[in-house]
């Protein structure tokens, strides 16, 4: 972890510093969230257990990291103490908002899948997660991660409950699920999770999201609020414009069919790890309708429209619903539709770095508190790691300055 840091130019002393005071900072924010010094102490030490080198963050092996002689003091903090997880995660959003938080960000909304055997952990059943790409027994997490230019982290979560599980309130109660839980869709879900973040102020222009959160709910709330989107949704989804000329009605993939080859453009949607991920993109705009028209704050005409995405290599086609202010354009929705991968990595590095998946309480409760300590943690390592860019940035700029100021003849050693 501290060698991804260095990449970014800063030296080995200063990206230690960067991580201590980060890590001291952290503490400070989550320590009044707990009673107990034992719990005070154990929650505080877990981001530093998170970032550490062992492959596994399990019980045991948090516990031989903290020094402790068996797991009983990690158990208690995810599962027997008394602390409120979703405070935790309004630190974390925080946290965000202060360091990777810029004004012309996204917000991404997308789910994945932790897998699980047995029946007893909250909300696990047989179920299609894309994280394996089927059917299969697991938990799904819902999930909001903001992104901007200095980086991205998650900024909120929520556990999914089937419908067998929000109607058997004996097996509610097993996992010590609070009352107030009903059953809510995933849209509905991350709804909430937008209103939320609009509500503590996360900085965010736009959303982005897989298909399964392209309409209803998040198409409503988003509305209402007077923020754009560019949300996936499927092929079949049906489409229809008013006042323009031709009309056009159909199916998203029928639609994207007949398009001509002229109403392609060949767009970059962001920087990836092996270049400028290019695709063909075609922009249709539906209808412009005025702010007055469905209550939105901000003022103006604003214009439903039909992204399309072709993959050049083989042809497949991706679709997406935009609402915009009028005039945004395509390669504006398209730099909005290339954030997306963004929560992906967040997803894999999460697991892979934090132990995002490593989670072996099966309460309601433990659930979201471990989530929220590996979402500090993750939180803790964007801020290092734009703190990091930044230091390197200016090092860049005062050696530059510094041989622009020496001159041609300075440099050889001749006197001006």
């Amino acid at each position: 972890m501290i060698q991804d840091m260095m990449s970014g130019g800063a030296s080995v002393e200063e990206t230690l510093e960067l991580w201590a005071r980060s890590l001291r900072s952290a503490r400070d924010r989550i320590a009044p969230l707990f009673t107990q010094k034992r719990v005070v102490d154990s929650a505080c030490a877990f981001p530093d257990i998170l970032i550490g080198n062992e492959p596994r963050k399990t019980g045991w092996m948090r516990a031989e990291a903290a020094g402790d002689p068996g797991p009983w003091r990690q158990q208690a903090l995810l599962g027997r103490g008394h602390w409120d997880a979703d405070a935790l995660r309004d630190v974390v959003r925080e946290h965000v908002v202060e360091h990777p938080g810029t004004e012309d960000g996204v917000l991404v909304i997308d789910e994945t899948g932790f897998l699980k055997k047995g029946q007893a952990s909250c909300g696990v059943g047989r179920q299609y997660t894309g994280s394996v790409g089927k059917i299969t027994n697991c938990q799904i997490g819902v999930f909001a991660t903001c992104v901007s230019a200095r980086g991205h982290a998650f900024v909120d979560r929520a556990l999914y409950l089937p419908k067998d599980w929000t109607s058997n309130r004996e097996r509610l109660k097993q996992a010590h699920v609070p009352d107030d839980v009903v059953f809510a869709t995933k849209p509905a879900l991350a709804s909430m999770m937008i209103e939320r973040s609009i509500e503590a102020g996360v900085p965010f222009r736009r959303v982005a999201a897989d298909s399964v959160y392209g309409v209803g709910d998040v198409e409503r709330t988003l509305r209402r609020a007077g923020t754009g989107y560019v949300p996936g949704v499927r092929g079949n989804h049906w489409f229809g414009s008013w006042a323009t000329s031709p009309l056009i009605a159909g199916e998203a993939k029928d639609i994207a069919a007949n398009l001509p080859e002229q109403a392609w453009h060949r767009l970059s949607a962001g920087s990836g790890t092996k270049g400028e991920r290019l695709y063909d993109w075609a922009y249709l705009p539906l209808a412009d309708l005025d702010a007055e028209e469905f209550d939105c704050p901000i003022a103006g005409s604003w214009t439903r429209g039909l992204l399309i995405r072709r993959n050049i290599a083989d042809g497949d086609l991706a679709c997406f619903t935009t609402w915009c202010p009028k005039g945004t354009t395509m390669q504006e929705l398209v730099n909005v539709e290339g954030t997306r991968w963004r929560i992906e990595e967040c997803f894999e590095t999460a697991k892979n770095e934090f132990g995002l998946d490593h989670n072996e309480t099966r309460s309601w409760h433990g659930w979201h508190r471990h989530v929220s300590l590996v979402m500090l943690a993750y939180a803790v390592m964007a801020g290092v790691r734009y703190q990091a860019n930044s230091l390197k940035s200016k090092k860049t700029l005062h050696r530059t300055r510094q041989s622009l100021s020496a001159g041609p003849y300075r440099k050889s050693g001749v006197s001006s």
